[in-house]
């Protein structure tokens, strides 16, 4: 079968609009890394699996199956589908994982593994469903997985996620550098609550979704495009000695990232 890619991505801006329950809603411009992807394939499972009924994922992974996001994206679209032709695919295959995008770096590489999975179980069975069903079912496992789903270059990210504009502008040629810090996204965004919150208003929404990425990257400096750069920063000290001038950060970290000259 064939090999599928899972593209990362950046937070060219990441601005806090204010709260709903639980979550944050965000503002945000998220751009496809073209040259960082993941590869994922079904392959068949070894005659010998004594385990053939349960559900395979190879590759490099430092969480068990059950945490894997593309066992969660599995878990929703069976919910969603009731699909017998589901079932039988994960019996007979595994997921093949070819992980290039790290993890922990607010690049979005589990949410791209999860989405890529479900875009590959509609193809191979043809189960019809659209891409924004599949952003819905999607939405259940991440946040940042419907992005992923719709494969834009660039796009207007709101919402906690689930709202995704298109936005038309070349696609900027970016390079990524992360630092072995493992950073806890929820912990950051508990921080910029407690210690940061300033929530931009209506205005200010507006004017950026309607900015050109290199725009913004060469009229705002990094802790002025994203919200959660000063509480990472704060949390995790050695994020400091990554840090170069003309780089912005990518999420809650603990990637950096420029534009490649």
């Amino acid at each position: 079968m064939k090999q599928y890619k899972a593209f990362a991505k950046v937070n060219i801006f990441l601005k806090i609009t204010g709260k709903r329950g639980n979550y944050h809603e965000i503002i945000s411009r998220f751009m496809k890394v073209e040259n960082l992807y993941d590869t994922l394939e079904f392959v068949p499972k070894e005659e010998t699996d004594a385990k053939a009924n349960e559900f395979k994922i190879l590759g490099s992974f430092s969480c068990e199956t059950q945490q894997n996001t593309i066992y969660k994206a599995y878990f929703a679209l069976k919910k969603a589908t009731n699909s017998q032709k589901l079932e039988q695919l994960m019996h007979d295959y595994a997921v093949k994982v070819t992980k290039n995008i790290p993890a922990f770096a607010g690049l979005g590489g589990g949410s791209s593994d999860a989405a890529t999975y479900l875009k590959m179980c509609n193809s191979v069975l043809d189960l019809g469903l659209s891409l924004h069903e599949l952003a819905v079912i999607g939405l259940s496992v991440g946040a940042d997985v419907p992005f992923f789903v719709y494969g834009y270059d660039s796009a207007n990210v709101s919402g906690i996620g689930e709202v995704v504009e298109e936005f038309k502008e070349e696609l900027l040629e970016i390079q990524t550098q992360t630092p072995k810090i493992e950073i806890s996204t929820p912990h950051v965004y508990k921080v910029y609550t407690q210690d940061f919150y300033n929530p931009i208003d209506g205005f200010k929404t507006q004017e950026l979704k309607k900015t050109s990425s290199r725009e913004i990257l060469m009229s705002m400096r990094a802790d002025e495009a994203n919200d959660l750069f000063k509480p990472a920063l704060q949390e995790y000290k050695e994020l400091k000695n990554h840090f170069k001038a003309g780089c912005f950060f990518s999420g809650s970290g603990s990637s950096f990232f420029k534009v490649k000259e």
